[in-house]
């Protein structure tokens, strides 16, 4: 066994090993092979070494049925087994984490015990609250190390309403046993109230409080002239002797509220959410309605939706500054707008910022920007525009033909629901799989001090006689086991498995789209030669033939996510660093890294155009489509990139109308419908998720057309290298597109700079001697 598993890995690095340089070979290549081409075509057709048949038109076209490929394989079966044993993992995983884990412990608050306080079932069933024994200990910088306040902890039915000390509890039974909050083991009366304070049993005093976020906090208030109270008192008596400022009990929970900050801000999210979600429920329908009808307008309106489309835009855009500037104006002599947003800081309430005339004023800023800067791209696009416009008429012949190819974005939506949710899922279970850590809290100083403890011996133990105010509270959740030790590799597992099927997904998208559209345009009678079920028919050839490639390539483009997710963690952990170098070096790691990730995506989405057509594996399919591309560099330009661009306008034009009527809606600035809006805490909330969710929605029907336009486009090139549009070898493409192509073709010939390449590339070919055989 241990012969086969050696056998394994060094056939598996072999295997990647040989990948990576065939990738670093394929860019190599591509960075020179147009130049050699075109310095051979000069040359009169001198062979050039390491040339190939990659830029010389296929001979066997004639033998090949690209409408519906037959001879097909599995492609990269190896990537194949591995995404499938990764699979098997991610579920092993999933299975660990779910037995393991408890959600609890994200939901309830929990005491010195490790007890969770108000769950059903369990004796604390009724003490729903936390109370601190001395909130004034919350006030040390302990609570930023550790996020826990290193006092006893405990669950109780309701905060306290009165000041009491113990000592008064103590003379009166009653007091002590209805009023008093102490630990279920204060049973014995015969011990003095300092005996039970050095044994940890009950607090020295209380003050009125108030539930916030299931704990119990004291009851701050202020009087006139700023004065701070708890209750309605400005210092109380401490129980121990001394009194204690109402001042010195804000800060305690100030730090108090370092610890539960997060928390208080995600339940009034997650509350939002309960009063809105099925408002944002129909918000999100109203998007996909918007979406469709606007994609089936394009479909036999293509020229003037794209031009309504255009004109809407910048109107959208310009009411936008228009708003800007009326809330702008309309708050000039507000007391308190004209302070600055520096000075407001960080406010988890956004409606705050929308009281202050610089939010407004930065706004309209932005959205001028992005005005000028639309209408500058369409003033010099114009002539680009016209050819992008009949390139997307024939997107929507085609999607006419595969009318299917517009529902199939609700697949791939389901399909990354599905990823997203067990991933989500075995991150929490994974990260409340941990054990009760207790670590020793004091005041004073001691060798001991925030070292594990066992709250069971601890009183026995040397520590409690070394350290005399030392208390063993529950600090977090950890664990010393096996499991807890490599519990970050499974939380690095979960996140790299989520990558990879969520790009898997939009993978296998990708080639079911462009497989239906490329068996359109291969068709030579249309209709009649496409396939009755085209998108059907792609995705079974999909999974059936090529689920390793797509596994493949989405592994490449992961890999690059993953290091950009670690690059992100280190540049927060390094955030407050004083080293700027290693700011620098960082922040260029952070750019390349991303600038990597533009460029497989754009390769990898080619390459699944190619295995959609031909059906080879991943290497050579992205190999072809890269060389395809830079052999028609001026039409991918002209044609491809501007059709992007008037796609994302789409895109952004559903997403400011769906974003604009939120926002009066939730605002309640539409008098008619003020009533039917919820109250909510923080209204930005169902904003921002409309706008998100419309614009992937949007990004989904859309990425139709796109991944339309990108077939379309890889085809013809294939079709004009393969055909000259004789009897013999007839183009495939239509009239239309024949048009297009004219065009782009005259405006490479205007293509400046050409004679200066063909200058640059002989020079260096003289300069190189570069040959076969004989120097030239």
């Amino acid at each position: 066994m241990l012969v086969f598993s050696h056998w394994i890995k060094r056939r598996l690095s072999t295997y990647l090993f040989s990948v990576l340089l065939g990738l670093v070979r394929v860019y190599l290549r591509a960075a020179f092979e147009p130049l050699l081409c075109r310095l051979r075509s000069r040359l009169g057709g001198l062979s050039l070494p390491g040339s190939s048949s990659l830029y010389r038109p296929h001979a066997d076209f004639k033998t090949q049925n690209l409408s519906s490929p037959l001879h097909r394989g599995c492609t990269d079966i190896l990537c194949c087994i591995l995404f499938i044993l990764a699979l098997l993992g991610y579920f092993a995983v999933g299975i660990i984490a779910w037995s393991q884990g408890d959600p609890r412990k994200v939901i309830y608050p929990t005491d010195s015990r490790g007890q969770f306080c108000g769950q059903a079932g369990t004796p604390l069933e009724k003490k729903p609250l936390l109370f601190y024994f001395n909130i004034l200990k919350c006030a040390s910088p302990l609570v930023l190390l550790e996020l826990q306040c290193p006092t006893t902890q405990l669950c109780v039915e309701s905060c306290p309403d009165r000041h009491l000390t113990l000592v008064k509890a103590k003379i009166d039974i009653f007091l002590l046993f209805t009023f008093y909050t102490c630990l279920n083991c204060i049973t014995n009366q015969k011990l003095s109230p300092p005996e039970i304070l050095k044994e940890g049993l009950c607090p020295a005093m209380l003050m009125p409080s108030k539930a916030f976020t299931q704990r119990c906090l004291p009851a701050l208030g202020t009087m006139k002239g700023g004065v701070v109270v708890v209750g309605n008192e400005t210092t109380f008596d401490a129980g121990q002797g001394y009194n204690i400022n109402a001042t010195d009990v804000l800060e305690a929970s100030k730090k108090s509220n370092v610890v539960i900050e997060a928390r208080q801000v995600a339940m009034r999210i997650f509350e939002d959410y309960t009063h809105s979600w099925h408002w944002i429920l129909l918000g999100v329908v109203i998007a996909m309605v918007v979406s469709l009808i606007f994609i089936v307008l394009l479909r036999y309106l293509a020229g003037i939706m794209v031009w309504v489309m255009i004109v809407l835009v910048i109107l959208v855009l310009g009411y936008g500054i228009f708003h800007c500037y009326m809330e702008f104006a309309s708050l000039k002599g507000e007391p308190g707008s004209d302070v600055t947003i520096r000075d407001l800081g960080l406010q988890t309430d956004f409606s705050v910022y929308l009281q202050i005339r610089q939010t407004w004023l930065a706004f309209m800023i932005i959205l001028a920007i992005v005005e000028v800067v639309i209408i500058l791209l369409l003033i010099f696009l114009r002539k680009k525009i016209m050819i992008a416009i009949a390139l997307i008429k024939e997107a929507s012949r085609a999607i006419g033909y595969v009318m299917s190819s517009l529902f199939y974005p609700l697949l791939t939506f389901a399909l990354l629901a599905v990823v997203i949710a067990y991933w989500a899922i075995t991150a929490v279970f994974l990260s409340t799989s941990n054990e009760q850590v207790y670590k020793v809290f004091n005041n004073s100083d001691c060798e001991y001090s925030r070292e594990t403890c066992d709250p069971k011996t601890f009183n026995t133990s040397n520590i409690s006689a070394q350290c005399p105010d030392a208390e063993c509270l529950f600090a977090f959740y950890g664990g010393e086991t096996l499991y807890h030790k490599y519990l970050i590799l499974f939380q690095f597992y979960n996140v790299f498995l989520f990558f990879w099927c969520a790009n898997f997904v939009t993978a296998l998208g990708q080639v079911t789209l462009s497989g239906a559209f490329a068996s359109y345009y291969w068709a030579f009678k249309k209709p009649d030669d496409i396939p009755a079920y085209p998108i059907f028919s792609s995705l079974g050839r999909a999974l059936r033939y090529h689920t390793g490639s797509l596994a493949f390539g989405s592994l490449i483009l992961s890999m690059v996510q993953v290091i950009r997710v670690i690059l992100e963690y280190l540049d927060h952990k390094l955030k407050d660093a004083q080293n700027k170098c290693a700011k620098f070096l960082l922040s260029c790691m952070k750019c390349c890294f991303w600038c990597l990730e533009k460029c497989i995506k754009f390769l990898n989405r080619n390459a699944y155009i190619m295995i959609a057509i031909y059906g080879k594996s991943f290497c050579p399919s992205a190999r072809d489509a890269f060389f395809l591309l830079m052999r028609n560099i001026v039409r991918v330009a002209v044609l491809d990139k501007v059709t992007d661009f008037l796609l994302f306008l789409g895109k952004l034009l559903i997403v400011g109308i769906v974003g604009i009527f939120s926002f009066f809606f939730f605002s309640g600035r539409i008098r008619t419908m003020e009533e039917a809006a919820p109250s909510l805490n923080y209204y930005w909330v169902p904003i921002l998720t409309l706008v998100v969710a419309s614009y992937l929605i949007a990004h989904g029907f859309f990425s139709v057309y796109a991944m339309c336009v990108d077939t379309l486009f890889l085809c013809f090139c294939e079709d004009l290298e393969r055909n000259d549009g004789s009897s013999e070898r007839p183009y495939f493409m239509s009239p239309e597109l024949h048009e297009i192509l004219s065009k782009t073709k005259k405006l490479e010939e205007d293509h400046d700079g050409k004679n200066s390449i063909d200058d640059f590339v002989v020079w260096a070919y003289n300069k190189l001697k570069i040959s076969d055989g004989p120097a030239v």
